[in-house]
């Protein structure tokens, strides 16, 4: 039980490390939680500080989800809980440190880039699958949030399709469970999308910008 409880500490802790928040504050005097849509992940670091800063970020983020999927899972006994269940659970523990930091005040980002870390450990077709459906998504509109939810959905559809019948259930149990999770993160970007209002990144719009009606 000791390891358990180690792993369920550490991952929430490393999951709470304020990649965007520690980021802006050495690097450019600023909190990120006071500028653009107020979040403290990847997307508002592009946004604010740059892509630099941006990809930083967001390296981090999905540092924290694949190091505890793989360490700290370790310390889980599998007599109590299967390998799999353990990465998964230490990996959702370290995602709900990312969106509730205690190093924040609870501010944290949506999820999704420690998320990703986790699902590239565990199911690593899923996570291209993912990466395929946000990279087409953000490219057609430019929308980060759109992206990162229809990335859920294509991942969540992947594990479930693909996924033997016999397979681990913790594995049926996260892909049920990772899309609401994604959309109750971006429940606020959800709203800006039905109003027309969500941002847009037009550089990385390629596909928009290439098919778009010239004038004249």
């Amino acid at each position: 039980m000791l390891g358990v409880v180690a792993a369920i500490l550490l991952s929430y802790l490393i999951g709470s490390f304020p990649s965007a928040i520690v980021i802006g504050r050495i690097f450019f005097g600023r909190d990120l939680r006071t500028e653009g849509s107020g979040n403290a992940g990847g997307t508002n670091a592009f946004r604010v500080f740059g892509w630099k800063a941006g990809l930083a970020v967001s390296v981090l983020d999905v540092a924290k989800g694949a190091v505890v999927a793989i360490f700290l899972s370790r310390l889980i006994d599998n007599t109590i809980v299967p390998r799999e269940g353990a990465m998964l659970v230490t990996g959702l523990l370290a995602v709900i440190g990312h969106v509730w930091t205690v190093f924040g005040g609870f501010r944290g980002g949506k999820g999704v880039a420690t998320a990703a870390g986790v699902v590239m450990v565990i199911a690593p077709l899923g996570f291209f699958a993912a990466l395929a459906a946000f990279s087409l998504v953000l490219m057609s509109t430019g929308i980060v949030s759109l992206s990162s939810m229809t990335a859920a959905l294509t991942l969540s559809i992947s594990i479930l399709v693909t996924t033997p019948a016999d397979a681990s259930p913790w594995l049926f149990g996260f892909a049920l469970f990772a899309t609401p999770f994604i959309m109750f993160t971006h429940r606020a970007n959800i709203g800006r999308l039905l109003r027309g209002e969500e941002k847009r990144f037009e550089k990385v719009a390629l596909l928009r910008r290439l098919f778009k009606p010239r004038a004249g």
